[in-house]
């Protein structure tokens, strides 16, 4: 491979990864939710499976704060107003 090739191939990968940048919601933990509450809304509004929900919330808790859904800021957006407007601390990042 000449060297011509190898630096179009970086600037190939280079530009991939820039279109492919995700964004995240990324809950915090308080101390108002119930664990109960929050499993049901990342089950309801991040299409999270029971275990996944479990997981995050315990993440949530022990480390206080955890990603809970990947994408494209215009697919993200909805469910963390939902989130948010359930009372949970979600931000998008």
């Amino acid at each position: 491979m000449s060297t011509q090739e190898q630096y179009e191939e970086q600037e190939d990968v280079a530009v991939l990864e820039q279109e492919t940048k995700q964004n995240e919601i990324v809950l915090y933990n308080d101390d108002v939710n119930t664990f109960d509450f929050v499993i049901d809304a990342l089950i309801d509004i991040c299409e999270h499976t029971p275990i996944q929900a479990e997981q995050c919330t315990v993440l949530v808790h022990y480390k206080g704060k955890c990603a809970v859904k990947t994408g494209a800021i215009e697919v993200l957006k909805q469910p963390c107003e939902r989130l948010q407007s359930l009372g949970l601390s979600a931000v998008i990042e």
